[in-house]
């Protein structure tokens, strides 16, 4: 306990001695701050907070002192507390700190890459303090001036939870941060050791980071003539899986707007990640699969893409991963699927009427573990009903037992998987309501459509699609018999009054239909 009880004089002795500088007991006054926070550290940094010190420590931290690793070494041990961090950017401690990464000695380089990583890690408020140093500018000056490994990582280290925030992003591009790493990519590619494959990796991972920010992203697309983002694609076809991995993200960051999806898919991107994935079919890397898939995806989103990348053959490009079974993957194909297939009544039909994937998607339905494969997996089976109107493409939903899928989906918590359940199944019930009929039932539809109508949760739209989907299964004997023995005239009438027009408009049609039909 004596460290902690001494703590306290500790603490006042520093005041003096910080102020007069006399070595030696400055010396014990730091050495004894260390031992107290390897004890305690989290009581010992309250008690440093409360004490005041912290501003006089950007006095220690000066290129002239010599205290200026074992000051570092306390603010990095202090700001592992969340609470401290924002005191330690109060107290005037980023800016010396920056200013020690010039150091020649590899102690102080050591304890400021820890001091300034624990200040902004985790931190969004620390973070946005950052943006107002020059800490971007610094760290980018420092790190071109670095051949040494060990230098380059401890900046990589502080660089990364700083990219994260926009501001600090732009600054860096800004910097020219992007030109230094993508040198590195260059001398590293091909070497094979390890201190170079890990370089070559962090470098490329922070590029991919800092094409997260919506303004970062679009001043190194320039208009698709940037250096940058040609550098970007020549990665794509490289031997490099890390550099393949890191091109792929980057397509799918640049396609985050509309204007660049639509210049990159008139640019042959498409062919290029096409036949990036075609190398990875066979036990290939999943990681590279996931990132050029969602590359695709998200170049699929413009309206005017779709054709195009339909005719360039993504589609059978994508299903070639229908084997997959890593949900990651799973996942990013049904949502390039779907997104292709969006108004594209060709395409839904012609993949509506694959056996092969529709079996597979029935499978995928019941992916209990994996919600996100499960949800796409009921959201492509419901469009490739509503894109394509097929009655061939319901009959092989039917046969390949996909129908009580799509009555579950109508439970869904979220609306719109709700809705788009129901406007498929409304789809079915007025093309192929013969073949339907039996899994509808005993899919205890009726009881589900009755339960979504007497509940006032549901939206106005689910409402309205209920009992559109009443109206359509009136046409099949069994149905029609359970409609009228589950007293739905009560639940219907009730909604006549309902605030929404379509709905009360709805209700009336409705009730009209069962009151002949009883």
């Amino acid at each position: 306990m004596l460290v902690t009880d001494n703590l306290s004089d500790t603490l006042k002795k520093l005041k003096i001695t910080a102020v007069d500088r006399t070595e030696d007991s400055l010396e014990g006054c730091l050495d004894c701050l260390l031992q107290a926070l390897a004890q305690n550290n989290m009581e010992t940094s309250e008690k440093i907070q409360a004490s005041g010190i912290l501003q006089l420590f950007a006095s220690l931290l000066t290129p002239q002192s010599s205290f200026k690793a074992k000051v570092a070494n306390i603010v990095a041990e202090v700001a592992k507390n969340e609470f401290m961090r924002i005191p330690c950017v109060d107290a005037g401690l980023i800016s010396p700190l920056v200013q020690l990464l010039n150091s020649k000695d590899q102690e102080v380089l050591l304890q400021t890459g820890r001091a300034l990583g624990n200040i902004c890690y985790d931190s969004q408020s620390s973070k946005e303090q950052f943006a107002s140093t020059n800490i971007a500018e610094e760290l980018v000056k420092l790190f071109k001036k670095q051949i040494e490994h060990d230098k380059r990582e401890m900046i990589f280290e502080v660089l990364a939870p700083l990219a994260e925030n926009d501001a600090i992003k732009l600054q860096l591009v800004e910097a020219g941060l992007v030109e230094c790493l993508l040198e590195i990519v260059q001398q590293k590619v091909d070497s094979d050791k390890e201190d170079d494959i890990t370089e070559l990796k962090t470098g490329s991972d922070l590029m991919v980071l800092l094409l997260l920010g919506d303004e970062s992203m679009q001043k190194l697309f320039e208009g698709g003539k940037g250096n940058v983002f040609q550098r970007v694609l020549s990665w794509i076809p490289s031997n490099n899986h890390q550099l393949q991995l890191a091109g792929a993200l980057a397509i799918a960051n640049f396609a985050r707007n509309d204007g660049n999806c639509i210049h990159m898919v008139d640019n042959g991107i498409v062919e290029k990640l096409m036949d990036l994935l075609d190398r990875h079919v066979e036990d290939g890397n999943v990681t590279v699969q996931h990132a050029a898939l969602s590359a695709l995806r998200n170049l699929a989103i413009p309206v005017i893409n779709k054709a195009k990348m339909l005719s360039a053959g993504v589609t059978e490009t994508v299903l070639k991963f229908l084997k997959s079974e890593m949900p990651p993957v799973q996942f990013k194909l049904l949502g390039t699927l779907r997104m292709l297939i969006d108004a594209q009544a060709e395409a839904a039909e012609q993949l509506g009427k694959n056996v092969k994937l529709v079996e597979r998607l029935v499978e995928w339905c019941e992916a209990k573990d994996h919600a996100g494969v499960m949800g796409e997996s009921n959201r492509l089976l419901s469009a490739l009903i509503r894109h394509s109107k097929s009655k061939d493409v319901i009959k092989t939903i039917v046969q390949s037992g996909g129908i009580k899928h799509l009555v579950t989906m109508a439970t869904s918590e979220h609306v719109i998987m709700q809705n788009e359940a129901l406007v498929a199944l409304a789809l079915i019930a007025a093309l192929e309501l013969g073949t339907a009929e039996k899994d509808l039932e005993s899919a205890k539809l009726v009881q589900i459509l009755h339960r979504l109508l007497a509940d006032e949760r549901s939206a106005p739209e689910i409402k309205y699609n209920s009992m559109v989907l009443i109206c359509a299964l009136m046409g099949s004997e069994s149905l029609h018999k359970e409609v009228q023995d589950l007293a739905f005239l009560d639940v219907v009438s009730k909604l006549r009054s309902h605030e929404n027009k379509s709905v009360a408009q709805q209700a009336s049609l409705t009730e009209q239909r069962l009151t002949v039909e009883s």
